[in-house]
């Protein structure tokens, strides 16, 4: 029996949730803290309400406003966002948004995240042309008759190198262009929808939470708190480790659950859909082409494109504009070798990218809760007052309590390494005051936002789900057991640190 009430629209969610902050700006006391940014050359720039200074770039002026970083964290490049200066929290006139600002917000964050939105698009036009190969048709067809038997490798294999790409590197938007390749290919495995939003978003935020060398989060965090990042890396390997088995566990244990009894699918329950079957492969119906040397040659250019962006991530520093070059130039590539007409290139190009506008605008209204928050002056004053209550608690207390006001901070911003400068240096000072290891802070930090990332609106989790086509409420169905789990481990994990200090 299916159950086919849903839950808004991901974007009439995102909606409610700008009503939402907006609403906060009129109940939460606007204030700021002052900021130091790096100036390259020989200062730094220290913002407070009177205005901007410049201050020597040495380490004595960070001692002196009681940054426990190092200097070289700064002038390496290691942090180049503004960073919060402890204690200098400051109420500031009420800066209330009104209807206006509402209306304004989801346009402010698509032009904010025109970066990443541009990228999606092409993406789906790079997929569109591609398809008209046809290769990738044959090339399932001819996987789900070799993996018959061995489905469960597939999901063990790839799950562990999302965990792996989130937690050595902060994989995570860079995800978004699996779906349409790896979407059908679970499908034709007999698995359901979930299947590979749980392999590929839960991957990538599985290795998000557990993270053991990620720039854009455990290296950033720990810098801003005034560690060596290195502290505790010996223990997040083995979390790491653990978390990614219970997670390839969790995935594997309801696809087999499904593969044996269609019946039982969450997608079935809660949107009606069916699961896929090795003779259908995707919904509608997947031909049985040869898969020729062509074909081959094509998927090959097309996985080269995919290793090519990893490689630019990993060891060349490649962010978004290197990425939408590679997939454009790729585009370009295969419609040279397919021959495709100049009108039939861009045609499909064009109605591929249409196919991933409604995810484009999903990333950048997400964007437009975090610009009410900002332009209403209070994502300061709700990290001011959290850690006011948290600051006056016992150690073991504190820890927890700290990961779970990282949850919640979650909820307002979503960017790890803007979460990491904006709270870090705050939470590091107290940690000295109720005698708390830095490395510790930092587990907090990625514990909280890794387990709340899993559902938070303002996160990817609702890009992915629309790249399914599946809807939040059958998501939250499906994930909220494993999010039990992992709070008892990761709360377990905090207390043990504070008492093996």
């Amino acid at each position: 029996m299916t159950t086919n009430r849903k839950l808004l629209s991901p974007l009439s969610i995102l909606m409610i949730v700008i009503v939402l902050a907006a609403l906060a700006t009129w109940l939460i006391p606007a204030g700021r803290y002052d900021r130091l940014s790096y100036t390259e050359g020989s200062s730094f720039s220290y913002i407070g309400t009177g205005g901007e200074t410049a201050l020597p770039l040495n380490q004595r002026t960070l001692d002196s406003i009681h940054i426990n970083i190092p200097l070289e964290s700064f002038s390496s490049g290691g942090i180049k966002k503004p960073v919060s200066v402890p204690g200098t929290y400051k109420k500031l006139e009420s800066n209330r948004q009104g209807i206006i600002k509402v209306l304004q917000a989801p346009a402010k964050g698509i032009y904010d995240s025109i970066d990443i939105i541009f990228f999606i698009l092409v993406i789906g036009g790079f997929m569109q042309v591609f398809n008209t190969s046809g290769a990738m048709e044959s090339g399932i067809s001819a996987l789900s008759q070799k993996m018959k038997g061995r489905e469960s490798w597939l999901i063990i294999i790839l799950t562990f190198f999302f965990c792996l790409g989130g937690s050595s590197y902060g994989m995570a938007e860079e995800a978004l262009v699996f779906y349409p390749l790896l979407i059908p290919i679970f499908l034709a495995a007999g698995y359901d929808l979930l299947v590979p939003v749980a392999v590929i978003f839960a991957g990538t935020q599985m290795g998000t939470l557990s993270s053991f060398s990620n720039p854009f989060s455990t290296i950033i965090a720990s810098n801003a708190a005034g560690v060596n990042w290195s502290e505790g890396l010996a223990e997040r390997i083995i979390f790491f480790v653990i978390t990614s088995a219970i997670l390839i566990w969790y995935i594997v244990r309801y696809a087999n659950k499904i593969k044996k009894d269609p019946s039982a699918s969450l997608v079935l329950r809660f949107e009606g859909k069916k699961s896929g079957n090795p003779e259908t492969a995707v919904e509608g119906g997947v031909g049985q082409g040869t898969f020729d040397n062509r074909s081959k040659a094509m998927l090959a250019l097309f996985f080269a494109t995919f290793i090519a962006m990893i490689v630019g991530v990993v060891f060349y520093e490649w962010w978004l504009m290197e990425m939408t070059t590679l997939f454009f130039a790729s585009s370009l590539l295969i419609a040279v070798i397919l021959r495709l007409k100049e009108t039939e290139f861009i045609g499909q190009f064009i109605k591929g990218a249409e196919g991933l506008l409604g995810v484009a605008f999903i990333v950048g209204v997400a964007r437009g809760v975090t610009v009410i928050l900002n332009e209403g002056n209070i994502s300061d004053s709700i990290i001011y007052y959290a850690s006011s209550i948290a600051g006056s608690m016992p150690p073991a207390l504190f820890i927890i309590v700290l990961m779970l006001l990282f949850m919640i901070f979650t909820l307002f911003i979503s960017s790890s390494s803007g979460m990491a400068v904006l709270t870090m240096p705050i939470m590091g000072a107290m940690a000295v005051l109720v005698n708390v290891p830095g490395s510790l802070i930092v587990n907090a930090y990625l514990f909280g936002m890794g387990i709340m990332g899993f559902i938070t609106p303002t996160g990817l989790i609702l890009p992915s789900l629309a790249l399914a086509n599946i809807g939040i409420k059958t998501w939250c169905k499906f994930i909220y057991p494993l999010l039990l789990v992992l709070l008892a481990v990761c709360g377990t994990i905090l207390i043990v640190g504070i008492y093996l200090k």
